[in-house]
């Protein structure tokens, strides 16, 4: 008895819930209907403006001709004004290449203290902590590629 309730209420709750549905559907419409009318013009006209928007935005990256990005030339004058060394920056190029200490000492031919020294010096110089902010800052700099 208890279940035979349970599945009519059920029942009763869904029709009411798809009449609700349908009941919300058919004033959306019907203000969709009013504010299509009410308002033609203005929607033409932002249709046709947004059209003509995208198609001048695709013409334009597609017919404008880009620069070919020249070869890179390193920022001499600032690694003077850091005062980094040749060897320092031989170091911060195998550091922007992602060379860890040990393989940076191994293509150096150096210990692993001293690239550790020359690291702290560029740390330093650059006036960053930690690796990745050195790279970002000697490619912002254009001292490496």
């Amino acid at each position: 008895m208890l279940s035979a309730n349970l599945a009519a209420m059920r029942k009763t709750i869904l029709l009411y819930g798809l009449a609700l549905a349908v009941a919300a559907f058919a004033l959306e419409w019907l203000h969709y209907k009013y504010v299509a009318r009410a308002y033609a013009p203005e929607i033409y006209i932002f249709l046709i403006a947004g059209g003509f928007t995208a198609l001048g935005i695709w013409a334009g990256r597609r017919l404008t001709a880009r620069a070919a990005p020249g070869p890179f030339e390193k920022n001499g004058a600032a690694l003077v004004a850091l005062g980094v060394t040749d060897r320092e920056y031989e170091v911060l190029t195998l550091l922007a290449a992602g060379c860890a200490n040990k393989e940076i000492a191994r293509r150096l031919d150096l210990s692993p203290n001293t690239v550790k020294t020359h690291l702290a010096r560029l740390y330093e110089k650059l006036e960053v902590q930690r690796r990745t902010q050195a790279v970002q800052k000697a490619r912002d700099l254009a001292l490496i590629p």
